[in-house]
């Protein structure tokens, strides 16, 4: 089976919001380790910091074949429904992998879920409905 020689929206879409994610914590862990006075933690924030590097290198390697709008022009609202499409799905999974032993803070965040999920829906509805967001293809 032939592929075409650029990834696919949803991946463009996915391997910007991890390369922006993980270049915020490399900037964090980055300007924090002078702060560390325990070793063992300065050596997993040293071990975090090497691996983020990495992860980025492997990462930038595939920008070069992102898809791209064919006529070859950014579309605004394209541009900043992705990035609002990128902040929804973070807080789904943020929320979703937060821990909780006070029962009161987690119905809040049951809340918090259900209110993201449904900012994730809008959306994405907004974006497929205007074939900016080709889910099915």
């Amino acid at each position: 089976m032939a592929y075409p020689n650029h990834l696919a929206w949803h991946e463009t879409m996915e391997l910007h919001e991890l390369v922006a994610f993980q270049t915020i914590v490399l900037r964090k862990l980055k300007m924090n380790i002078g702060k560390i006075n325990d070793p063992e933690l300065q050596k997993i924030y040293q071990f975090a910091i090497g691996a983020l590097e990495s992860n980025l290198r492997d990462l930038l390697r595939f920008y070069p074949h992102a898809a791209v709008i064919s006529h070859g022009k950014r579309a605004e609202a394209g541009f900043y429904a992705g990035d609002i499409l990128g902040a929804a799905k973070i807080s789904v999974r943020t929320i979703a992998l937060t821990e909780t032993a006070t029962p009161a803070l987690r119905e809040v965040l049951k809340q918090h879920l259900n209110t993201a999920v449904d900012w994730h829906a809008m959306i994405f509805n907004y974006m497929y409905q205007r074939g900016l967001y080709p889910a099915y293809n």
